[in-house]
């Protein structure tokens, strides 16, 4: 059996599995749309990052297609509905990274907190300026996050150990849940959340109704100081609107790992000083990748392991 892999695995590619399949690894494999196509005609698995477009065309070219391994957990690189119709099972790395997004959103949350940074360059610069250099505390400031899956239970648990007040906006989360019972999380609507929250950290996946689910009427209920972290995906937040109300505020800080367009061809935002621009890496630190490429690759391994 041939897998395909198209990008890259950031890890070494096991023995194993070079011993066990057909192994086409090509890191760039997913820039170049026909060689894909034609790689994957016959292949039993594909597995991609968020780069490759695993639509509509791609599916119907690859006729043995039985899985495809998705390093990371967003789908919306990937037709699910081709995929339901055609039983090619979906093998997504959830919970391998959520370490690493809760922890890159505390750190964020320092980061515009305590700014050492700006103290790192005062201090080269020989400005012994300790008012320049005082920053704030994030305990007792609200967090308020928008969706409580997994990662965003993980942020909400390490918020709360720093002494902070959480609130959370997800139509799943009810009263007897675990972060409302024993973590003193609290329900709230999304005007609510975001009129009240300090900071506010995104955790819904991209579709159709969440796409531009921060727009300006949104953004301008936030409170004037306040700081916006998205670590999930680029088009939940209306970039324009984003950027026209970081003009008007200066006061205000947006937090963004994930962009619109990926990487972004003309950024506005990139030119403001009120923003912390990293390349979609909140997921990624070297612990997160070795669990990331095991659990797909045992779960890719297992799965076809059933279906020969």
């Amino acid at each position: 059996m041939r897998i395909v892999i198209a990008e890259d695995l950031w890890e070494p590619l096991p023995q194993w599995m070079r011993a066990r399949y057909e192994v086409i690894y090509d890191p760039e494999l997913f820039a170049d749309e026909q060689a894909l196509i034609e790689q994957t005609q016959s292949a039993s698995a594909l597995v991609v990052r968020n780069r490759t477009k695993v639509d509509e065309r791609l599916l119907a070219a690859a006729t043995e297609l039985k899985i495809v391994g998705r390093l990371g957990v967003g789908l919306d690189n990937i037709d699910l509905s081709v995929c339901r119709n055609r039983n090619i099972q979906v093998i997504a790395a959830r919970g391998c990274n959520a370490n690493s997004v809760a922890e890159y959103v505390i750190a964020s949350m320092f980061y515009h907190s305590r700014f050492l940074h700006r103290c790192d360059d005062l201090a080269r610069q020989g400005v012994w300026d300790r008012q320049l250099a005082t920053g704030s505390e994030i305990a007792a400031k609200t967090l308020g996050l928008i969706g409580v899956g997994d990662i965003g239970q993980r942020v909400a648990i390490r918020a709360k150990a720093l002494g902070m007040r959480v609130l959370a906006f997800d139509p799943l989360l009810h009263e007897a849940s675990m972060l409302v019972q024993d973590f003193g999380v609290e329900r709230t609507d999304m005007d609510r959340l975001l009129s009240e929250a300090d900071f506010v950290s995104i955790h819904v996946p991209l579709t159709p109704d969440t796409r531009h689910l921060l727009g300006l009427r949104e953004l301008r209920k936030m409170k004037p100081a306040s700081v916006l972290i998205n670590t999930a995906r680029g088009g939940i937040v209306d970039e324009d609107a984003l950027c026209e109300v970081l003009v008007e505020q200066t006061s205000r800080f947006a937090v963004l790992d994930v962009r619109e367009t990926e990487p972004p061809v003309e950024d506005r935002l990139r030119s403001l000083p009120n923003t912390l621009l990293s390349p979609h890496i909140a997921g990624i630190t070297h612990e997160s990748s070795a669990r990331v490429t095991d659990f797909v690759l045992r779960g890719v391994d297992d799965a076809l392991q059933l279906r020969a």
